[in-house]
């Protein structure tokens, strides 16, 4: 299927786009500010448009026109295709209020679905509510995403405590993606998770207490392990590696290679010879951390559709930690002369029918930003 997604550059766009490419062979066409003036084009033979983008920062006339003009471009493009794509909506719980957003996603929702109607297509309505998640822009996509980001700097944020709904942006993205097997015009409402701004910062911050020493928080539920995560996104990569303490007496040294605070998980050891090179693949939701006993080796990591790769060498007489962040393909390659032995920790046991795992290689001829040593 040919799958064009609007918004492919921002926060949810490209969460959807990765769950795309992590579990379809669908042909993603990205649609973002640098070429929606394409959309005529893009748009034709397409199968579904997932339409994401949209406007909620700005004055009052720029958020509601903004959000009128982008359906505006979308409905004609579909029009002008000649096609019936099927078409889904990311909307918003605010939709309809009396906030230029709400007027905005409102109208645009109406314009939307009438061209749907007019080419015989379904459209699919996906009301969301809050979002957050790895790589939400600090004081733009979502309260998480600052909290994560003063977590990570150490600075405690002015905190106006309320009730709220939050939705992983992953689990967003699986709502817009059930979108492709409604058979009609239909409302999609995925449920987030009820919790208040305090305790969301309570959780960020106690996880950071944590993790900076190399402690692995509570992981009691999803939206723990979520929140980690958006939280180890918003320290990566300037706080890795982790280095260990080691503990040593007149018999040797030890060193703790994963303290967990509850929870359960699965550890393994590899052995790798010189020169080869393990991993290549990414994770959508798994934590999962590297550690090296023994040799040397290099560990690169890069975010799905971007071109800069991150490195870290590290050694088995200087132990660090490296948790692999979510979405971003990694792999770990002996450098040294000798066999590489590796410890590998994940916050869940392996399960062969959903093993949480997506092959795609880190080298993307990018430009490689050496960090650690």
């Amino acid at each position: 299927m040919k799958v064009v997604v609007t918004g492919a550059g921002g926060f949810l766009g490209w969460h959807l786009r990765a769950r795309l490419h992590a579990l379809t062979s669908h042909e993603i066409v990205p649609i973002d500010r640098r070429n929606f003036d394409t959309i005529d084009r893009q748009v034709r033979n397409a199968d579904v448009i997932f339409h994401v983008a949209g406007v909620n920062r700005g004055s009052d006339s720029e958020v509601e026109k903004g959000n009128v003009e982008l359906a505006h471009a979308v409905a004609n493009a579909v029009r002008k295709s000649w096609d019936a794509p099927r078409l889904a909506f990311a909307n918003s719980i605010m939709c309809g209020n009396d906030s230029p957003y709400g007027r905005g996603k409102a109208e645009g929702r109406d314009i939307l679905a009438a061209a749907a109607t007019s080419v015989g297509s379904p459209f699919v309505d996906v009301v969301l509510p809050n979002l957050f998640g790895e790589h939400g822009r600090p004081r733009y996509n979502s309260f998480v995403a600052t909290f994560a980001h003063a977590a990570a700097n150490r600075v405690v944020p002015e905190i106006n405590d309320r009730q709220v709904e939050l939705l992983h942006v992953q689990q967003a993205a699986k709502a817009l993606m059930d979108a492709i097997d409604v058979a009609s015009a239909a409302t999609i409402r995925p449920q987030g998770e009820p919790t208040s701004v305090a305790a969301v910062w309570q959780t960020l911050s106690e996880a950071h207490s944590l993790y900076r020493s190399g402690d692995i928080p509570p992981l009691a539920t999803q939206l723990d392990v979520d929140l980690f995560n958006t939280l180890r996104a918003a320290m990566f990569p300037h706080a890795y590696p982790v280095s260990l303490p080691t503990k040593s007496d007149h018999r040797g040294d030890l060193v703790e290679c994963v303290r967990a605070h509850g929870g359960q998980g699965q550890s393994f050891i590899s052995k790798t010879v010189p020169g080869v090179t393990r991993g290549e693949h990414f994770h959508l939701g798994k934590i999962e951390r590297f550690l090296v006993l023994r040799g040397r080796a290099r560990i690169s990591l890069r975010r799905l559709f971007h071109d800069e790769v991150v490195s870290f060498d590290v050694a088995g007489d200087e132990p660090a930690v490296i948790d692999m962040p979510t979405m971003w393909v990694h792999n770990i390659t002996n450098t040294g002369a000798d066999e590489l032995v590796t410890f590998f920790w994940t916050h869940t046991i392996f399960d062969p029918d959903n093993p949480d795992t997506y092959a795609e290689k880190v080298d993307r001829d990018g430009v490689v930003a050496e960090v650690g040593a």
